[in-house]
């Protein structure tokens, strides 16, 4: 390649020469090329796409100079003849060149290619040009796709899984003399004859990806070692070089011993790679907070990156559909690096020897057992994926964490079962040395672990790889025989697994037996040398996705004693653990509560789990509170795959020194599409609310106590650009029967206009309820919340700040107009559009329709400040049936506003593009 970098637009224009050579047994009619610098051109590529699967607004806002493109100017044979070419299937960034003749086995080719490429802003994936004028580029060039008895081709999706084959480079590079480059290629200085540029010659042969750092002052530095150089900018501003050195040599040499030599002369490990891929957890805080040792620090850092980066640029695997091995891999030597040189490290690092926090069991998690924590985590979640998924398919937090994780640490269960930790450390060295800088695939590795023992391994590669089945395992029933103890074990999973039984006498260990093929339950005997205690899978290193079931004791009542925590903690598997915490509430009625919540709710999600909240108010001087437990049910990984059992109440204040009862059992019936990535989700509730609500003596109901009867069925799927989304909802009662439906439909157009429609129609089945007026009426603007679902600041309100607020529900008006219930039926349609930013306008009509009236026509508009979608929005009244609102009395009291005050809302603002 002759390459020429622009700096003023960002553009490298190249002039190309490929030669290919077919090492298939196939003849080929044509060669398919990466176009992954085109990923950028517009917001409809795939990765564009995916951009907006994952809520990520910046490439979707982003202005046109801060996007990417390749422009193709020309593509000849080397006799000058122009070839055909297209775009793949219309895909962006494959490019599909016909050749005039066919390419036979073991023939070449020679193709001229002529193009420009667009960089793109760094702000997408950390890769392109920066602010200050340094440039990264990755995926920049045209490059041949991998062919194996078909080609293997797919787009950019920001997943780093770029498939290349190996392939020998000679690029001459021409930017601004004020520029370093840096790369982990040999480089040498061309002569130039424009004396504000200089060329730069970038040689390699058998790499599978050029990656070059541009930057006016070079932030990179290199340590030799053993005719290997390491080129890094990954800093510790605490670490002395010397240290840096030492660190990184000690890496270097572990990874030689456990893999073998790598093939080049240099390796480079960089900031934005780290980022894009880093060890998470407390590790990832400022450095003032960071509670971990001088040195660790910047040392997991470059383990994480060395390792990456040794085994990326030499095991060439197709990292989209079968990258669970590269993982294994990576984390298994990232582990068995902590064990050797940090054994005692905490998850939590020196916050362990802090009084209060060493009394948590978080303070007891090794550092290794992260791993776990973050597979349990999706696991728990019901958004565990096979490790054969590919990545695309992958949820977000499986492709960045999770999955590479429940890899590390199957290989882990996996050298546990073999008994000899050898065994899979030498089919991992065998396997490196046998495919470096070849294609290969984790086929290979399997036949060389299984050449490598006697014991049947079948299930690690045939279930454990390829299923995401739950691994669980319990003690069904324990009896003591004459000499023997006879052990029934269950294995609560849909899998032939096995599970290690360990026993004990007064706390020492006695014997440790493997137990394969349990399906269902099965007996086993073992001799009763005064055993008191059974455990299932003593030493934890078996991914089971509930542990707390593994205890058997043989003497006493419990087989765990109960634990009480202040604050949430990390589960502990050989305790019963209740968490206390005091909690802090708000409304008209009761003032500031004060209480105390006890539940079993620990860091990771639990299938069953329960709270009970106490609470005192200030203001009503009594004692109110809720309770609440809950049962989630897997039954199926996709369609209908969820059940979930509740019961829930409550007590507290509804108006001054009135208190209301609330109870509710119910069960959710929860549907999810086959592709965990889509947002698509269908629910059916069914519940019973049952309301008791003190007599107001000077103003009484007829109707204090009541019981409802509900069925709710909703529909959304969802992503950045469109939004969809139905409930319908039925209500039974002995005075009234009702049934509405809501429809929202929200679209973000390409030119950044967004629109959102709602409309709701809502009617009375029946209505015998003119004795309790309009309690249980369709609202236009403001539900009077009979079910007690949502959660107003003062919900008898009629004046005042808190009266302001509104819920978009039912009518989902923003006015107050003279006929804001009906009690026969309602229709309305809300709209609103972006006018710039944040700011909106919107619109509402509506039919509201009472016993004996004929339907009366009602509409609103005004300005809708959008300061955090549906979280938090005010909105400003210009025009209703009130008339011109902005020129009547009290118009303050006429803004309403939305607030949500509930973390656990908030914190799904962020947290949705991960799951």
């Amino acid at each position: 390649m002759d390459a020429v970098l622009n700096t003023k637009d960002n553009t490298i224009t190249i002039k190309q020469e490929l030669t290919y050579i077919n090492n298939s047994s196939d003849t080929l009619q044509e060669i398919l090329l990466n176009d992954w610098a085109n990923s950028f051109s517009d917001k409809t590529t795939p990765l564009g796409e995916r951009f907006s699967e994952d809520f990520l607004k910046r490439f979707h806002f982003a202005k046109d100079d801060e996007l990417g493109s390749t422009t193709i100017q020309s593509i000849s044979a080397s006799s000058g003849e122009s070839m055909l070419w297209e775009r793949y299937e219309g895909i962006a960034d494959i490019i599909k060149i016909s050749l005039s003749t066919p390419l036979y086995p073991e023939n070449q080719t020679i193709i001229n290619l002529s193009y420009q490429v667009k960089i793109p802003d760094e702000k997408f994936t950390r890769y392109g040009f920066y602010k200050n004028g340094d440039i990264i580029l990755k995926h920049w060039y045209l490059v041949p796709a991998v062919y194996d008895k078909k080609w293997q081709i797919y787009s950019h999706k920001n997943l780093d899984d770029f498939y290349a084959p190996p392939v020998d480079y000679q690029i001459n590079l021409t930017l601004p003399i004020t520029y370093e480059l840096t790369s982990e290629f040999d480089q040498s200085e061309l002569s130039s004859p424009d004396k504000t540029r200089k060329i730069i010659r970038i040689e390699g042969a058998s790499r599978n990806e050029v990656n070059l750092y541009l930057e006016q002052e070079n932030s990179f530095y290199n340590f030799k070692m053993n005719g290997l150089t390491l080129v890094s900018n990954i800093e510790d501003n605490e670490l002395m070089p010397a240290m840096k050195n030492v660190a990184s040599l000690r890496i270097i040499n572990f990874l030689k011993d456990r893999l073998g030599p790598y093939p080049f002369n240099k390796i480079l490990v960089s900031e934005q790679d780290y980022k894009s891929n880093p060890v998470y957890g407390l590790n990832q805080l400022p450095d003032i907070v960071r509670p971990f040792p001088d040195g660790f620090q910047y040392e997991i850092k470059q383990l994480k990156s060395i390792t990456e980066s040794y085994l990326e640029k030499t095991l060439l695997i197709n990292p989209r559909y079968d990258a669970w091995i590269k993982d294994a891999i990576h984390i298994h030597l990232m582990m068995a690096y902590t064990d050797k040189y940090y054994p005692n490290m905490k998850v939590i690092g020196s916050l362990s020897d802090i009084i209060g926090i060493r009394w948590f069991h978080a303070a007891d998690i090794d550092f290794n057992d992260q791993y776990f924590l973050g597979y349990k985590n999706m696991a728990r979640l019901f958004l565990d994926q096979p490790l054969t998924q590919p990545q695309d398919e992958l949820v977000k937090f499986n492709q960045n964490i999770a999955n590479a994780y429940k890899a590390g640490i199957g290989f882990k269960y996996l050298e546990d079962y073999l008994e000899d930790d050898n065994i899979l450390a030498d089919a991992i060295r065998d396997y490196y040395n046998q495919n470096v800088l070849k294609l290969t695939n984790s086929k290979k590795f399997e036949t060389i672990l299984k050449n490598g023992t006697n014991k049947d391994i079948n299930w690690f590669f045939d279930e454990f790889v390829q299923s995401s089945d739950d691994i669980d395992f319990t003690f069904k029933s324990v009896k003591k025989r004459k000499d023997s103890l006879e052990v029934t074990i269950k294995n609560k999973g849909n899998n032939n697994m096995p599970i290690s039984l360990s026993t004990f006498r007064n706390k020492a260990l006695i014997s440790k037996t493997w137990i394969k093929d349990i399906n269902g339950t099965k007996k086993i005997k073992i001799p009763n040398d005064e055993i008191d205690k059974l455990v299932l899978d003593y030493d934890q290193l078996i991914p089971e996705i509930n542990r707390r079931n593994n205890y058997k004791n043989l003497k006493g009542l419990f087989n765990k004693p109960i634990q009480f925590r202040f604050l949430q903690d990390i589960e502990d598997p050989t305790r019963t653990q209740i968490f206390y915490i005091p909690e802090f509430e708000f409304n008209v009625y009761d003032g500031i509560t004060i209480g105390s919540k006890f539940y079993n709710k620990t860091f990771i999600r639990r299938n069953l789990s329960y709270k009970v909240t106490p609470s005192y108010g200030f203001l009503s001087k009594r004692l109110i509170g809720s309770a609440s437990i809950q049962y989630r049910h897997k039954i199926a990984d996709y369609d209908l795959f969820q059940m979930r059992y509740s019961f829930s109440g409550s007590t507290f204040s509804y108006a001054p020194d009135l208190l209301f009862r609330r109870f509710s059992p119910g069960i959710d019936f929860i549907w999810r599409p086959e592709d965990l990535r889509s947002n698509e989700s269908r629910r059916l509730s069914v519940r019973n609310i049952s309301v008791f609500r003190d007599r107001d003596l000077e103003n009484p109901v007829s109707t204090p106590d009541y019981s409802v009867f509900n069925a709710r069925y909703r529909y959304s799927d969802f992503n950045l650009k469109n939004v969809t989304s139905y409930l319908v909802d039925y209500q039974l009662n002995k005075n009234f029967g009702k049934l509405s439906t809501t429809i929202n439909y929200r679209k973000l157009f390409l030119n950044n206009r967004q629109i959102n429609l709602r409309f709701f129609a809502g009617a009375f089945l029946y209505n015998n309820t003119e004795k309790d007026g309009d309690f249980f009426s369709f609202a236009l603007d403001r539900p009077t919340d009979y079910l007690f679902d949502f959660s107003y600041l003062g919900r008898s309100e009629d004046e005042g700040l808190v009266s302001q607020q509104i819920i978009l529900a039912e009518g989902g008006f923003k006015s107050k107009l003279d006929t804001p219930f009906s009690n026969q039926w309602l229709t309305t349609f809300n709209a609103n559009t972006n006018i710039w930013n944040w700011i909106y306008a919107y619109g509402d009509v509506g039919l509201v329709k009472n016993k004996g009236v004929s339907p009366k026509f009602v509409y609103d508009s005004g300005i809708r400040l959008s300061l955090v979608a549906d979280y938090f929005e005010l909105f400003f009244p210009v025009m209703s049936s009130n008339g011109f609102e902005m020129n009547q009395p009290n118009y303050n009291e006429k803004i309403r506003f939305i607030i949500t005050l509930s973390p656990q809302t908030l914190i799904g603002l962020f947290t949705r593009e991960w799951y």
